[in-house]
């Protein structure tokens, strides 16, 4: 029975059925989230013998001091503020035009959903034709209103704007097939009534298919907002291995990776870590809210 009361022995094999993911779930995320709080705090730390000589809140305060800790993260925060809203929005209306065509839909939504599937080595090196100062197609299409040719992946002004719009079109497409999936699960009995009530077509997307699609909505912009907070391998194969001119494109993953990889300062790197964590989190819970607030204001579930 579905509605039947919980007992111990269905608890019991509903847990043996979850074993493998919880395992799966406990050993790949729960334990390196843990280890990586507990790493944040090593003031003294053998990373070859695991031996730790002193705790303390020290990396903390050497992020807080740290000037290329403070560049990355305004760095990171202007990507998120820049491609999360235009991602969204773009998502949405390229899924309700494609909604309405029916003559060769499904080979749109295949152009759309292959800036997903693509490599980011792939799109980095398209971004680079694209971006081109003297062969690209922006700046081609740029010179025929009189616009001087912009050095984009070379000149700090211009570089994080084109780490942009290739976060944009790199989440679009798979964007645009999680709304077209909600607005695919709209029960079109809801416009048949506003029709027949006199609504017209912008009157029953504010109305009708906005507030139906929120669930969607709120999955999208926390997805895109985790997506662009960890954004690294766009910045490595665009800029070849280096966080664009001057580090104009120094993103908070991009410094944990410095401080990794490449410096071997281990605990900075964890307590750099916990910190996108937080702020990833944050953000999560302020759009959840505001999504949940917004719902019920359109008199939706109020438990």
């Amino acid at each position: 029975m579905i509605n039947a009361k919980p007992t111990l022995k269905s608890t019991l094999h509903a847990l043996l059925y979850l074993a493998p993911l919880l395992i799966i779930t406990a050993t790949f995320t729960v334990w390196p989230l843990l280890s990586s709080f507990l790493m944040s705090c090593y003031t003294k730390y053998n990373y070859f013998t695991n031996k730790v000589s002193a705790l303390g809140g020290a990396n903390f305060t050497y992020l807080w001091c740290d000037p290329d800790f403070h560049l990355a993260v305004r760095n990171t925060l202007i990507l998120v503020i820049g491609v999360v809203p235009l991602t969204v929005l773009l998502a949405l209306g390229a899924a309700l035009l494609l909604n309405r065509i029916h003559w060769l839909a499904g080979f749109f939504r295949a152009i759309y959903f292959l800036s997903f599937v693509t490599s980011t080595v792939a799109i980095a090196l398209v971004s680079n034709w694209i971006f081109h100062r003297d062969n690209g197609l922006l700046n081609l299409l740029l010179s025929r209103s009189d616009i001087t040719p912009i050095d984009w992946l070379n000149d700090p002004r211009y570089s994080l704007l084109a780490l942009i719009i290739v976060c944009i079109w790199r989440g679009l497409g798979f964007n645009v097939i999680l709304f077209l999936a909600g607005l695919n699960n709209i029960d079109q009995r809801y416009y048949r009534a506003a029709s027949i009530d006199g609504a017209n077509a912008g009157q029953q997307l504010l109305n009708i298919t906005l507030p139906l699609l929120t669930p969607t909505t709120v999955l999208i912009t926390i997805n895109t907002i985790i997506a662009n907070f960890k954004v690294f391998d766009q910045v490595y194969a665009l800029f070849h291995g280096s966080a664009g001119p001057a580090n104009a494109d120094l993103t908070m993953m991009y410094y944990l990776y410095q401080k990794f990889y490449v410096e071997h300062q281990y605990p900075v790197a964890a307590a750099s870590g916990v910190v996108l964590f937080l702020f990833i989190a944050s953000l999560t819970a302020i759009s959840f809210w505001y999504f949940r607030r917004r719902t019920l204001h359109l008199g939706g579930d109020h438990h």
